[in-house]
């Protein structure tokens, strides 16, 4: 302003606002204008703006809230330093008048300044809608001032908070909210709830899309950044979203307690569910992490990833026997957990060897290993096709469970957790829809019946470890997965998220092995544990050396189906 300082200028608007202050009191009070008076306390306050907080170098257009109590304090010491100067010639109720006027015009003036200087010169053409007006709601709303948007209305759930305002901006509940927009349709809906969990979220999607173009989300607490603006954060709410589902019972104490300063064998370390598996491993203080996975780029991804001096690396396949022990009687690991399988179910049913070959005599190989090195705990991890199996995937890995039940485990407990799709696998339906959506369309369902169980690859992951450290060995623990899903109206959702409602949806008829409905119990006779999320399998008795001998048939015998319906009975085909 006309090239001054501004740290000059502060020290003008104290003066002019000093006599403004001055002429008024002496005013109201009936008294004359003292210049003697209101030049000493005018050389308090320059003092006092120079020496406290360095209060005459502050920006006033990057005022906070914390500037206004600065400015306070810094006049509030100098009333207190002057004020026995005067004392005996003006009464107290007069000087403390003039310092409450003082205090008012200067905040004003202050406030006045910031929001002229930083008022907003962009056009107005949306509108929004923040739910949550908590921190993170009233950090949005600050943005949002420099934006195309305006705010219409905060939602929030505290009924302390409804009926009142932030900024004139009033806050609603979500019944009232419905009320006012029952004939219209705003822009955006921002969810500013961080610490929410995902079902919440859910619901609010459930219950509000209807009245806006476009829905976005604040990240969870442990994904937001600080240092970022807020709104620049803002993602899309994703099927995952709608899908996931939250684990009440999770015991992250159990985790830790299994997992810390151990060294973790993790085969299939690579995969959608090794590679979390390992995060989780480290997350929870393992002392070293041994990687094994044969796929060279994956493996590589997930050490770079990890990228500490306790996680090894290890390029190799299970089906190798010789390797494997290598790594085995090198590292000596106390818990193997075992990812490694062909889990794509009619991949393995054109490719029948090798599935039989990779699922069942890698599990065993892995096995037989840690029960010959004496590791403290076995974790198969193993799938809901292995019940009442249709498919060669499902039923190689009902063997690998029925082996690791029934070998002789000596000091090695083996435990087996059973569960079912986690969302954005690979190979999984999500990642395809997706990318059918992208290119236009049509997604290709294969029944409109079709049902799959869901669950976040994180939650699984947790839950896998949970289980796992409360088997005492010879269990098949079973994560509750919720209710199963339709994938005609997972389609639909996803189609509705694109924001592109002219995709159609296709069916094209059930895959070999592939059945309408999955399911993670055998019998209703399996037994709860002490977490609802987790139930354990009644035990299915199969005499090892038999079992040895038919697997060993197994890899010989022309007829791998035949033989596969001889060692499990429930093996429907369905080719």
């Amino acid at each position: 302003m006309f090239g001054i300082d501004k740290r000059v200028l502060n020290f003008f608007v104290i003066v002019i606002l000093s006599f403004i202050t001055f002429w008024w009191t002496f005013f109201i009070f009936h008294l004359p204008f003292s210049y003697d008076v209101v030049l000493g306390v005018i050389c308090i306050r320059l003092i006092a703006s120079l020496l406290i907080f360095k209060d005459y170098s502050m920006s006033w257009s990057k005022a906070t809230q914390k500037t206004f109590l600065i400015k306070s304090i810094v006049y509030i010491v100098a009333f207190i330093v002057y004020m026995p100067i005067y004392y005996g010639n003006h009464r107290l109720a007069f000087m403390a008048s003039e310092l409450a006027f003082y205090l008012f015009a200067i905040n004003f003036s202050m406030y006045a300044y910031y929001y002229f200087i930083n008022r907003c010169k962009i056009n107005k053409t949306k509108v929004v809608v923040i739910y949550g007006a908590g921190k993170a709601g009233i950090k949005l709303e600050e943005e949002f001032r420099n934006s195309e948007y305006k705010i219409k209305y905060f939602v929030d759930d505290e009924k302390i908070l409804q009926k009142r305002t932030i900024d004139a901006i009033p806050i609603l509940s979500k019944k009232v909210l419905k009320r006012k927009m029952a004939k219209e349709k705003y822009d955006l809906l921002v969810i500013a709830m961080p610490s929410a969990q995902k079902e919440r979220i859910k619901q609010i999607y459930n219950s509000l899309n209807s009245f806006f173009k476009e829905i976005r989300v604040l990240p969870s607490l442990e994904e937001i950044l600080e240092n970022k603006d807020f709104s620049s954060q803002l993602k899309d709410i994703t099927v995952e979203d709608l899908l996931a589902r939250h684990p009440q019972d999770l015991d992250k104490q159990k985790i830790q307690d299994f997992i810390k300063d151990k060294v973790v064998l993790i085969t299939g370390a690579g995969g959608s569910i090794g590679s979390e598996i390992s995060r989780q491993c480290k997350k929870y203080g393992a002392k070293k992490l041994i990687l094994l996975d044969h796929s060279e780029f994956n493996l590589y991804k997930i050490t770079e990833e990890l990228g500490c001096s306790s996680v090894i690396p290890v390029m190799q396949t299970v089906r190798n026997l010789g390797f494997v022990e290598n790594t085995f009687k090198k590292y000596k690991p106390q818990i193997v957990i075992h990812a490694a399988a062909y889990k794509h179910v009619p991949l393995v049913e054109e490719n029948v060897i090798e599935g039989i070959s990779n699922n069942i005599m890698g599990t065993k190989n892995c096995i037989d290993l840690a029960i010959k090195y004496e590791a403290e705990k076995f974790v198969l991890i193993s799938t809901d096709k292995a019940v009442r199996p249709t498919n060669v995937m499902g039923t190689t890995k009902r063997i690998c469970e029925l082996y690791a039940q029934n070998v002789k485990s000596n000091k090695t407990e083996i435990v087996a957790v059973r569960f079912g799709n986690v969302l954005g696998s690979s190979g999984s339906v999500i990642p395809k829809f997706k990318s059918q959506i992208q290119n236009g369309g049509p997604i290709t369902v294969t029944h409109p019946d079709i049902t799959r169980y869901f669950m976040l690859i994180p939650e699984a992951c947790e839950l896998v470890l949970q289980a796992a450290s409360i088997g005492k060995g010879g269990e098949i623990f079973i994560l509750d997965m919720g209710e199963p899903v339709k994938i005609v109206d997972l389609a639909k959702k996803m189609i509705t998220l694109s924001g592109n409602d002219d995709i159609k949806i296709e069916f094209c008829g059930l895959r070999a092995g592939e059945k309408l409905y999955e399911e993670l119990l055998i019998n209703d006779s399996d037994k709860k544990t002490d977490y609802d999320s987790i139930m354990v399998a009644k035990p299915t008795p199969y005499e090892i050396d038999k079992l040895n001998d038919d697997i060993n048939e197994l890899l010989v015998c022309k007829d791998k189906i035949k033989k596969l319906k001889e060692i499990v009975p429930e093996f429907t085909h369905k080719a």
